[in-house]
């Protein structure tokens, strides 16, 4: 058994163009914060340039333009650094299964061998053995009273990540538990790294799904005009290379689909 204390854990967060990289998206910002016995070891933040447009969806949640990254590295100018600072630690993500499918797919794409580290999702072990208003990182944090800054850039979602493990850890050390092997077991077991760039949906979109609950979007028309609506979600479908979110749309009074990259906003609804 190997105990918390003793591990090097490698807290990341990907800024993306868009949600899906097996329709292309790339990441645009990258951050890394390795931590053990609570000292930090090593910090690393940078731009990325995806040598592709940014999409508007991800631009309203990221803020990051494509003249930002103009004269950013690409990834594979900063892979190397990155499998460096990683090494044999514990890579920890919230929502884990979305920066390592891209993660994997562009170190695919640059022809660098995979890592193979061991994975906290503390998306999971909210999931599994909490029960907050909403699984979101942001509303976790705010849940928990914790200040939440830079929400949606990489490096304020790292250290958001690190303030939710290092909560959880105590928790469950109050419970017991303290090593490794079960806080992997807490989150369902080991988490296999996507290949081939899987979709994986940000936790509020997927909440909604499973639940079938009401949203209000933000949806930017293909003529760039914004309108809000209510929807209740049906499913996420792929028509050529963009994902679309099929839905009852309650201004229009039947099912529209909505392409993903164009949704600017989406909050939950509690009576409609």
């Amino acid at each position: 058994m190997t105990s918390i204390d003793q591990i090097p854990f490698t807290f990341l967060d990907c800024e993306t163009t868009g949600l899906s990289p097996r329709y292309g998206d790339k990441i645009c910002e990258i951050a890394l914060l390795k931590v053990r016995g609570g000292e930090v070891q090593e910090s690393y933040q940078t731009l990325v340039n995806p040598g592709r447009p940014i999409s508007p969806g991800a631009m309203a949640v990221n803020g990051i333009t494509d003249a930002m990254v103009k004269d950013a590295p690409s990834f594979s100018e900063i892979a190397e650094k990155l499998i460096r600072i990683i090494g044999d630690s514990v890579i920890v993500a919230h929502n884990a299964k979305f920066d390592l499918g891209f993660l994997s797919t562009q170190f695919q794409n640059a022809r660098i061998p995979l890592f193979d580290n061991v994975v906290i999702d503390t998306l999971l072990l909210a999931r599994r053995h909490y029960h907050f208003p909403s699984n979101s990182l942001g509303n976790i944090c705010t849940f928990l009273n914790f200040s939440v800054k830079d929400e949606h850039r990489a490096m304020g979602d790292v250290v958001l990540t690190r303030m939710v493990l290092e909560r959880f850890l105590a928790d469950l050390k109050e419970r017991g538990i303290a090593t490794l092997e079960e806080i992997i077991s807490l989150q369902g077991g080991l988490l296999v790294l996507q290949r081939n760039g899987e979709i994986s949906l940000p936790p509020l979109l997927d909440e909604v799904l499973r639940s079938r609950s009401k949203v209000r979007i933000n949806y930017i028309s293909a003529n760039r005009r914004e309108s809000i609506r209510v929807i209740e979600p049906l499913e996420v479908t792929s028509l050529g290379d963009y994902l679309y979110l099929l839905a009852f749309c309650h201004l229009r009074q039947e099912k529209r689909t909505f392409r993903l990259d164009r949704i600017l906003n989406l909050d939950t609804v509690d009576d409609f």
